[in-house]
């Protein structure tokens, strides 16, 4: 791609999303850094569990985790993407399909919402 090329998802970035909310910062970033996918899921899980007294009944983790990783995927996909062509080619989808999983799972307004408080800074 060349370099002047520029697209909507250029300003995406999951990590800056999360500092706005306060929910990371660069210590934290480095921390996570460390740790596999896998034990990142477990850690927070378990974390979750604790606080409800360890009750997750009723909640099906093992259906949800399909729905729960493909957001995670397209969050990824569109911050680390120029262009939304850009993110169909990381995730190896066409682009009627990003359009479509777009309106499911509304990861634009993810990372709009943000954007949207860093230009009021």
């Amino acid at each position: 791609m060349s370099k002047g090329k520029q697209g909507k998802y250029r300003n995406y970035s999951i990590s800056r999303s999360l500092k706005i909310a306060g929910k990371s910062s660069e210590e934290f970033e480095v921390m996570l850094g460390q740790l596999s996918l896998e034990e990142i899921i477990a850690l927070k899980l378990e974390i979750s569990a604790k606080m409800i007294n360890n009750k997750l009944y009723g909640f099906e983790l093992w259906k949800a985790m399909p729905r729960i990783t493909r957001d995670a995927l397209l969050k990824f996909a569109v911050s680390v993407s120029q262009t939304k062509q850009d993110a169909c080619r990381v995730l190896g989808i066409k682009p009627a399909d990003l359009r479509n999983l777009s309106k499911t799972y509304d990861f634009e307004n993810y990372f709009e919402n943000d954007i949207d408080k860093t230009s009021d800074m």
